[in-house]
């Protein structure tokens, strides 16, 4: 998968340099350069130099209870969240009772 992720993004490289390009051979000097400035302009805005963020399921399930989740503090819960991938957004009462509804269990709440 990564090599045809790798393969894919060359090659969308290649045609972003190649289309601006001069085609006459006697401009060696002016192609070089040309060239040049549009694999620098190619990688610039290739997936490549982009932060790409991934959404990575954590192995162990989190092992709180309901009264952690009441006294956790802000910055504890905003982890908890963004390690599951889940929004983060409110305030502090609004983030406990929705990471208590995520990962508790009906009859722990």
């Amino acid at each position: 998968m990564a090599l045809r992720w790798f393969s894919a993004v060359g090659s969308q490289i290649a045609r972003q340099v190649s289309n601006g390009c001069p085609k006459d051979p006697s401009a060696k000097g002016s192609m070089d350069l040309t060239r040049m400035r549009h694999v620098e302009e190619a990688m610039k805005n290739s997936s490549l130099n982009r932060k790409i963020e991934v959404f990575r399921m954590p192995l162990d399930y989190p092992r709180y209870k309901k009264e952690d989740y009441e006294r956790m503090e802000e910055w504890r819960v905003d982890q908890l969240l963004r390690e599951y991938g889940l929004n983060s957004a409110g305030s502090l009462e609004e983030k406990r009772a929705f990471a208590m509804g995520a990962f508790l269990w009906s009859d722990q709440y």
